[in-house]
């Protein structure tokens, strides 16, 4: 990953007068140091829908080991695209197509390369969706699905697991005495933390959160928040979030990103107080969004 600035969009009429001219641009996007182990490499990564589309545009972004990346950015920015690339849930639909590399650390795998089978990516990468999307199953078997996958047979290792994994999610006390009872009858903050549990099950080293509160309440937003500050310690996580006081509130890192773009990355506290590129500026102020 080069020490450079992103390339500015000549067209846009949304950055301020008096901004820099581009070579006098600071470098936006910063290498990761020595101090900051990482867990992942994302290296010129581009990403192209089955129609041609490029959705994702040479991205470069360290992803850090045992911390929250938030990844911020107006709809339609490729946010999403970007974290579902990472397990490789674009594989399920044909003629989707990546470019790059995702190394996982410290293994060196490429995760989007020929060799990675996508199957096991999901398992190494875990994923929780904008909205609670449990099984149609009781909350064991919930759990314990992506356990069976590994291949996992014992009812005793996989009854430990799925205990370990409710307990991490903070929902083994509301849900203990009804385990095999179906997850419907969850509340949405309940299911929400069940998929969390879900995820977690295999032990993955990193958990992808796209919008994980956006279908929730304030109490419920709140209570998965403070599970995602807990869970950094001990599982690298990327969130997508369009709340940017979620983003500046929960993440230790902050990437932002337009048209497909990464446009800059750093520390959340200097991305929301002084932005180095014009264009994160404009967002993080309001100025468009």
């Amino acid at each position: 990953m080069t020490d450079t600035t992103m390339t500015l969009d000549q067209k846009t009429g949304q950055q301020a007068a008096a901004a820099p001219k581009e070579a006098e641009m600071p470098p936006a996007i910063r290498p990761a140091t020595e101090r900051d182990p990482l867990r992942a490499r994302i290296e010129d990564f581009s990403f192209y829908y089955s129609n041609g589309f490029q959705a994702i545009k040479h991205v470069d972004m360290p992803i850090l080991d045992r911390k929250i990346t938030a990844i911020i950015g107006p709809s339609g920015c490729g946010k999403s695209t970007l974290l579902r690339s990472l397990n490789r849930m674009h594989d399920l639909y044909p003629g989707n197509r990546y470019e790059g590399k995702v190394i996982l650390e410290p293994e060196g795998e490429n995760l989007i390369g020929p060799d990675a089978d996508p199957v096991l990516v999901r398992l190494r990468v875990g994923m929780v969706f904008q909205k609670p999307n449990p099984f149609p199953k009781s909350i064991y078997e919930n759990v314990a699905a992506g356990l069976r996958v590994r291949g996992i047979k014992k009812r005793a290792v996989i009854d430990e697991a799925v205990e370990s994994a409710l307990r991490r999610a903070a929902i083994w006390d509301e849900v203990k005495d009804k385990l095999h009872g179906s997850a419907y009858d969850l509340s949405g903050g309940q299911q929400q933390r069940l998929c969390i549990a879900r995820g977690l099950a295999p032990n993955p080293e990193i958990l992808l959160l796209d919008e994980p509160t956006s279908a929730l309440d304030p109490i419920a937003t709140a209570k998965v928040e403070d599970l995602v500050q807990e869970l950094s310690e001990t599982v690298t996580i990327v969130i997508v979030t369009h709340n940017m006081q979620q983003a500046s509130r929960i993440s230790h890192r902050t990437a932002f990103m337009y048209l497909g773009e990464a446009i800059e990355f750093g520390e959340t506290a200097q991305i929301f107080t002084n932005p180095r590129h014009p264009r994160t500026e404009n967002y993080i102020t309001g100025r468009y969004g």
